[in-house]
């Protein structure tokens, strides 16, 4: 079976989304320039940040058409995590919520990306 493990999001800025997401991950890139920003996790997964404007073939998607997805361990992780990325301004589509898979909260990156924090019910 193939495994994807590598997620790349078309940005406006990639040293601009790169320092966005070293902030709210905690970790900086491994792989930096002015057209692509990469970030490795412990698990083996890449996110990487491609200039939408240097990205070949060209792309015509912008942000907002997929989520990236983020798990947590409990109700109350996803309602810390909403209250850190509230004080950290970013853009809140749906406050927390319990809907029939867990309790969630939708909020956008800098290029309108969709980041999806969630706990599913068990």
């Amino acid at each position: 079976m193939t495994t994807p493990n590598f997620v790349i999001l078309y940005v406006d800025n990639p040293e601009k989304s790169g320092a966005f997401y070293a902030s709210l991950l905690g970790r900086e890139p491994v792989e930096s320039s002015p057209t692509f920003q990469m970030f490795v996790f412990d698990n083996g997964f890449k996110l990487g940040l491609w200039s939408r404007h240097t990205v070949e073939p060209a792309a015509a998607a912008a942000g907002g058409g997929a989520e990236l997805v983020f798990a947590r361990d409990s109700a109350a992780a996803v309602d810390a995590a909403h209250a850190d990325w509230v004080g950290r301004g970013l853009k809140i589509l749906q406050a927390p919520v319990d809907l029939d898979f867990g309790r969630t909260f939708v909020a956008l990156d800098p290029d309108n990306h969709r980041l999806r924090v969630y706990w599913p019910f068990e």
